[in-house]
């Protein structure tokens, strides 16, 4: 696949994913509409890009004493490093009013900022991993 198609792909998914974070966490706003989500998208795409694989290898040993459980906040930490370039991209606190669905409940609860930066990049991850799954 060549280069600008395989870029081209990822900030379509990265865009998508963003908007439906946006959708589904009350925490996560774009001020400015569509064009910060293009280009929270295309910072994302860069960031995971080129330094993600630098905070990976930072934190090798950590995730090798840990048998690799805390790949995870490498995802975190990457959605903290876009906040940091597009200021118009918030994550902050927020209140969870609750769920219940056939007697499965989460109860209402606040959740704070490094929560919702992990709910954010957890969501990121699944949808993309399904898209990608989808385009195989």
């Amino acid at each position: 696949m060549s280069f600008i198609k395989r870029y081209l792909r990822l900030f379509l998914i990265n865009l998508f994913c963003l908007w439906s974070v946006g959708f589904l966490l009350p925490g996560v706003k774009f001020i400015g509409g569509f064009q910060t989500i293009a280009l929270t998208a295309l910072v994302l795409t860069l960031i995971g890009s080129f330094i993600k694989p630098l905070i990976k290898l930072l934190l090798l040993p950590v995730n090798l004493l840990t048998l690799g459980a805390f790949r995870w906040l490498v995802n975190v930490i990457t959605l903290w490093l876009v906040t940091l370039v597009v200021p118009q991209f918030i994550i902050q606190s927020f209140n969870f009013v609750g769920y219940t669905y056939n007697g499965f409940a989460i109860p209402a609860m606040f959740v704070v900022t490094f929560w919702a930066f992990v709910l954010a990049s957890l969501i990121i991850s699944i949808i993309t991993t399904f898209i990608l799954w989808l385009i195989k």
